[in-house]
């Protein structure tokens, strides 16, 4: 599943190449990792860590991408989409955070978010998945 969405992405951003860890975790443990590394005391969807961000680290590792399963499941009920469409959609986001992307700037979310439902439009055609809705921008 990830290794094809991995496939996919790359098709569409070329920065996008390497290992990616994915670790698919609890709001517990998610928590945990967003207070320590982001000094924000809640759960989150997704959390990615590159490991060529600041290109003194030459590995085949592109970076770790950490999944909040409940939280996921919460966001899908909340915007109405299936569980694996809102798990495919936050992968593809963490994997665009590795390559540099970030929303923080309006300019710069237009872009990624665009580039996020691109790729998963990509998926869902290469794969002939059916998800009920795939306009989500978040």
């Amino acid at each position: 599943f990830f290794a094809d969405i991995i496939k996919i992405s790359a098709r569409s951003e070329k920065k996008i190449s390497g290992i990616v860890e994915v670790n698919i975790v609890g709001s517990a443990q998610m928590k945990k990792i967003n207070r320590e590394y982001r000094g924000k005391d809640s759960d989150t969807d997704v959390l990615s860590f590159a490991w060529r961000e600041e290109k003194t680290v030459k590995s085949d590792l592109l970076g770790q991408i950490y999944l909040c399963q409940s939280r996921v499941k919460k966001q899908a009920k909340e915007f109405k989409v299936t569980e694996k469409e809102e798990m495919t959609r936050m992968f593809v986001h963490g994997l665009l955070h590795l390559v540099g992307y970030d929303h923080g700037v309006s300019k710069d979310a237009k872009k990624m978010f665009a580039l996020q439902e691109k790729i998963l439009n990509l998926y869902k055609v290469s794969t002939n998945c059916h998800f009920e809705s795939i306009s989500r921008l978040k």
